[in-house]
């Protein structure tokens, strides 16, 4: 930034557009669904890795702006969704699993990456840094040309569309996927497309998916919170610069660890039943930890809420694309998953500045921490009222069709898909480790 001659302010404004990017993630999502996933990764990592070598020739603001802000940020959007949406596709048996590696890719490239530039930066200055983060970056297209679709265009041709009435032991509501298995007159290409369309975002009217968004709308206004004002905080409250900064890496590293470890705890068979109340639980333990913060005034005892704040945040991002896929299917968890990360985007720029607001206004950090807490609480009540009205439907409906009950059923029987996925549980591991790194 010296080169350019920004003021740090305005150079601490790059991180505007690249977050505002992340309102990009439905355009992900369409054009995964339009095109493929494949082209999707492809097309982003592309995008992404021209913005970076762009940025490398910046002599501007501006010129920033658009090639690392808007370039590199939409090139991003288009290859995560989509690769998170493909690993509902791929696993069915232990999904809660494969989602928390998946996941944990970010939190652990992050952790590598973070001392790598600044020895890049150090070496061959900001300049030669991005050029080579370019470089790096481009490989994405090579990840995105290796998600082979589950089923090849041959084989679907011989036997027809996959079966949309299962996804993976959740059965999807009927009114959401009938229509999609019933052929209706179409006139012309423009009436398909349109149909398409209404098609792919029909889960929008479903009274769950909607409270599901009201609960992630609370969720993304507190969970950032911590992120940004633990090490004011701590220097608050009179600990010293490293010990705050250590704060951070063991949020960092146990975020990671809560990524992998709880979603292998929640596919466990006595707890796969309640995935939604094992996320509910975890966000909830989240806004405890924010509200028990302001009495936390020494580095020791700031060390345990770290671990167990960032032990359930990796939890619950794990189960996000869990818990949407169950409420919405697999089928459209594609563009259920870039309206999520879309409602996650607008509280993630606006909460910040509120709680900077609140800590100019009181004086303290308490307002803001209680700000996270209630919010994550909020969330946690939204998500365990839309568990109890599903279970309580489930039940009556089961009630009521008890004498025509069929038998119990595998957990993936009924669909092509499955059993190709189970003769190719090589293939699988290799997607897994694919969606890691993007």
């Amino acid at each position: 930034m010296k080169r350019v001659r920004l003021p740090p302010a305005q150079a601490t404004c790059l991180h505007s557009p690249i977050l505002t990017c992340v309102l990009c993630s439905p355009l992900g999502s369409f054009i995964g669904n339009r095109l493929s996933c494949r082209i999707a990764v492809i097309l982003g990592g592309f995008l992404s890795s021209i913005g970076l070598v762009l940025s490398s020739f910046a002599t501007s603001l501006e010129y920033l702006y658009l090639s690392l802000g808007v370039l590199t940020g939409i090139g991003f959007s288009l290859c995560y969704t989509p690769a998170i949406a493909m690993v509902g596709s791929y696993f069915c048996e232990r999904k809660a699993l494969a989602y928390g590696i998946a996941m944990s890719g970010s939190g652990i490239g992050t952790f590598i990456l973070a001392p790598v530039v600044q020895l890049l930066i150090e070496h061959y200055s900001w300049r030669g840094a991005l050029l080579i983060l370019g470089g790096v970056v481009s490989n994405l297209c090579v990840c995105g040309a290796l998600l082979r679709p589950i089923t090849l265009k041959e084989e679907e041709e011989a036997h027809g569309p996959v079966p949309l009435d299962t996804d993976c032991g959740y059965r999807v509501k009927a009114q959401v996927v009938s229509t999609l298995e019933e052929p209706l007159p179409i006139n012309n290409s423009k009436d398909s497309r349109c149909f398409k369309s209404m098609q792919e975002y029909r889960f929008l009217l479903m009274p769950d998916f909607l409270m599901l968004a009201v609960s992630f709308l609370f969720l993304a206004s507190g969970c950032s919170l911590p992120f940004v004002y633990l090490v004011p905080y701590a220097l608050d409250v009179g600990v010293s610069h490293h010990q705050a900064a250590f704060l951070m890496s063991i949020l960092g590293v146990i975020d990671i660890v809560g990524n992998i470890t709880f979603g292998w705890l929640v596919d466990r068979r006595c707890l796969k039943k309640y995935r939604n109340v094992c996320y509910m639980i975890a966000v909830g333990m989240e806004g405890l930890c924010c509200l028990f913060i302001p009495l936390l005034r020494t580095f020791a005892l700031l060390v345990p809420f770290s671990v167990l704040y960032g032990y359930f945040d990796g939890a619950y991002v794990a189960l996000i694309p869990v818990v949407t896929s169950d409420i919405v299917g697999t089928t459209n968890l594609s563009s259920a998953l870039g309206i999520v990360y879309f409602l996650h985007a607008i509280p993630y720029l606006l909460s910040p500045p509120i709680g900077g607001w609140l800590v100019d206004t009181t004086g303290t950090y308490t307002a803001t921490f209680f700000l996270s807490g209630f919010a994550l609480i909020s969330s946690s009540l939204v998500i365990s009222t839309v568990t109890g009205i599903r279970h309580c439907r489930r039940t009556q409906k089961h009630r009521k069709n008890n004498k025509d009950t069929d038998p119990k059923q595998d957990p993936c029987q009924g669909s092509r898909s499955d059993f190709y996925i189970a003769s190719s549980k090589d293939w699988k591991y290799s997607h897994l480790c694919i969606v890691s790194v993007l």
